[in-house]
């Protein structure tokens, strides 16, 4: 079963899709640089099974010349912080992963580098001074979560969580 509905904004329109496959989530996942200055990061993302969020159909892995690849989708959360300081952090949604051969339940994703892009989100149950401040991570806006869980409201597979926002 397939939920569809799109999302706007001055700058962008989103299509949100619903679907059961394989994917990689990255809401909590450490990134590092792949290359001094590069623009892309590597991030080690879990592999899961169900229902999830993307702007693309779903699919099922695929082999290529790297190893199966799958498609980082998003998966509800429950509390989050939001940040507004100026440190990177790393966009995920959509991007392709290599899934682990060695650890299938853990893929590589190559995620793009988002910068002073309005307040970001980092997935915790607790806020502390560091919260903000330490790591690179996958993150997203934090309207963005906010417009991914409006349209779960109206999803009949996948529901949204009572967000709430910690901390910051």
């Amino acid at each position: 079963m397939l939920a569809v509905a799109g999302c706007s904004d001055d700058e962008t329109m989103t299509r949100y899709l619903v679907c059961e496959s394989t994917y990689a989530l990255c809401t909590t996942a450490r990134c590092a640089p792949i290359e001094e200055g590069e623009e892309t990061v590597f991030c080690d993302c879990a592999v899961k099974t169900g229902f999830s969020v993307g702007s693309t159909p779903c699919h099922e892995p695929i082999d290529t010349p790297e190893g199966k690849q799958v498609v980082s989708r998003y998966f509800p959360v429950k509390t989050y912080a939001a940040c507004t300081n100026d440190r990177p952090w790393a966009w995920c949604f959509d991007r392709p992963c290599i899934v682990d051969p060695a650890d299938p339940t853990r893929a590589v994703c190559a995620c793009n580098i988002v910068r002073d892009d309005g307040p970001y989100v980092m997935v915790t149950e607790s806020y502390s001074d560091t919260t903000c401040t330490t790591g690179l991570y996958s993150s997203a806006r934090v309207r963005d979560l906010k417009r991914t869980t409006e349209f779960l409201k109206s999803s009949k597979e996948l529901k949204p969580f009572a967000l709430k926002q910690v901390g910051g």
